[in-house]
């Protein structure tokens, strides 16, 4: 038997107003990584006593900066680049690469112990989270479209990190 229209159209509906409401659910819910424990976590307070509110954003809220505001999306020196929240060393300038995406993107983490990742359903499909291995901050995603050798594309909000020069 063939479903009456009603029934269609209720069904549509439900579909547009639920897909419609992932974003917003999954933005209520901490990110992964929030729920962790690691060695450098703080209280929030603390943590808004560290930051400034657009550091608080990205690390703490899994925020994302605007594209191409970040001084650090143009910086070529030689150095480290370390969480804005706990000072981790993060990504080393050699694997520093132009992504024209308007955040610094790196093919790899300086070692496998600095970041973590985390799937992230925000837009309503899974991304792959990065965040900082030592506080949980948010840094940013990594996705599948970077340069050799890794292949990766660690897309990193520029606020959530400080340089180091060599």
């Amino acid at each position: 038997m063939r479903p009456s229209p009603l029934s269609r159209r209720r069904l549509l509906a439900a579909s547009a107003v639920l897909g419609a409401a992932l974003p917003f659910v999954s933005a209520c819910g901490a990110s992964p990584a929030a729920a962790k424990s690691f060695p450098k976590g703080r209280t929030d307070a603390a943590w808004r006593k560290l930051l400034t509110r657009e550091q608080y954003y990205v690390l703490r809220e899994a925020g994302t900066e605007r594209a191409f505001t970040s001084p650090l999306n143009s910086e070529k020196r030689k150095g480290t680049f370390v969480c804005a929240g706990c000072a981790n060393p993060l990504y080393a300038s050699a694997t520093k690469y132009d992504s024209g995406t308007g955040w610094p993107s790196f093919w790899q983490a300086i070692d496998k112990g600095a970041v973590g990742t985390s799937t992230d359903y925000l837009l309503g499909y899974p991304r792959t989270e990065v965040h900082c291995a030592d506080c949980g901050g948010h840094l940013g995603h990594i996705f599948g479209d970077g340069p050799r050798p890794t292949g990766k594309r660690h897309c990193i909000n520029g606020v959530a990190l400080k340089f180091v020069p060599a």
